[in-house]
């Protein structure tokens, strides 16, 4: 039925939803013989036939009747469920961990005991959610870079938050855990298909609470060790032409052409995409002071955030390609114009603390 549980891929997905529906029926029972003798009583003891109302005030017999039937049910009810309650905690002997945080709006992932780790974050064009294209099929549901799992292992994962709540929820793992600032919670699945499942922050975490989904993919175990191989070279990959970069300047065409695809992608869904910002909540870009008049303060605030606001820090997420980018872009849109072209050894001096 599209209104009830999705049973689910997982042995403890099917548990859970087994569980549903066995108290489902038994309140299903419950009501009808409580009401079926509700209605019998009215009809068949109503005022209109004669009857009579018996004249009692207390029946030891009934009370201890009606106490110990309860009983019994909630006993054999709570016996199936702490079975699985137990199970579902059980996160010992796992073969793979993943430590999982959220924050305004994207998951960050990262593998323990690997380099591997990167940031999770919504892949729905801006143009479907504006209406101006046609919504897809997995319309705010995709994301640019998936968790990746193995079949037939148990994967442990601990949740943790940068900022707010947020909930980690993939129905079709019976998974879904509140990722708190300061705590640690833990989950964990086993899935023996191979396919993609979907899910979402289930925790109101600020306005774009809607735009932070989940995508896990489930590969074989050949499949997962060569896309893990295959991530762990890229990444390295990836540092190695970093250091190429410093010696480098890009120039402004490519600066500026990069850094709006960073900021459609990370920046607009706060400052808007003309850098008008949102009024009292979000400032404004354009125009903004401190990005036309100081350009350390602006690569700072860029890589480490400002406590105390929504402003995230994005020196872990982003590559200094894209950080140099995104600088430049912001200093010369929306008629900022410094002329400014931010290069990835001016965001790395700033990282290292020795300003411009």
């Amino acid at each position: 039925m599209p209104l009830n549980m999705t049973k689910g891929v997982t042995e403890i997905s099917q548990e859970v939803y087994s569980l549903h529906m066995l108290i489902f029926w038994i309140c299903c029972v419950i009501g009808a013989v409580v009401f079926g003798i509700m209605f019998v009583s009215i009809l068949l003891h109503r005022k209109s036939r004669g009857v009579q109302p018996a004249q009692f005030h207390e029946s030891t017999k009934i009370e201890i009747l009606w106490t110990a039937i309860p009983v019994v049910i909630l006993i054999g009810m709570a016996i199936p469920a702490s079975k699985t309650l137990i199970a579902m905690d059980d996160t010992s002997a796992a073969d793979v961990t993943v430590q999982i945080t959220g924050s305004q709006w994207k998951w960050h992932y990262k593998y323990l005991g690997s380099d591997l780790e990167y940031f999770s974050v919504l892949a729905t064009p801006r143009e479907q959610i504006t209406n101006r294209f046609e919504k897809g099929e997995n319309y705010l549901l995709e994301v640019d870079r998936p968790l990746v799992i193995p079949t037939g292992q148990k994967i442990r994962f601990l949740m943790t938050s940068d900022d707010v709540i947020h909930s980690w929820w993939v129905p079709a793992f019976a998974v879904k855990k509140d990722a708190n600032p300061g705590f640690i919670n833990e989950a964990w699945t086993r899935v023996d298909e191979p396919g993609v499942y979907r899910g979402q922050c289930a925790e109101l975490c600020g306005k774009d609470h809607a735009y932070m989904p989940i995508v896990v993919i489930a590969k074989s175990p050949d499949d997962y060790a060569a896309w893990k191989t295959a991530e762990e070279t890229r990444i390295a990959e990836a540092k190695a032409a970093e250091q190429e970069l410093l010696a480098m300047n890009m120039d402004m065409s490519e600066l500026m052409a990069n850094g709006e695809r960073t900021y459609i992608a990370y920046c607009a869904a706060c400052h808007q995409p003309n850098g008008a910002g949102l009024p009292g909540i979000f400032p404004a870009l354009a125009g903004s002071d401190l990005i036309l008049n100081d350009k350390t303060a602006h690569i700072d605030i860029v890589l480490n955030g400002k406590s105390g606001t929504a402003m995230q820090a994005f020196g872990r997420q982003l590559s200094l390609k894209e950080l140099a980018s995104v600088l430049t872009y912001t200093r010369n849109a929306w008629g900022n114009d410094t002329g400014d072209a931010v290069q990835a050894a001016d965001v790395f001096k700033v990282q290292q603390g020795e300003g411009e």
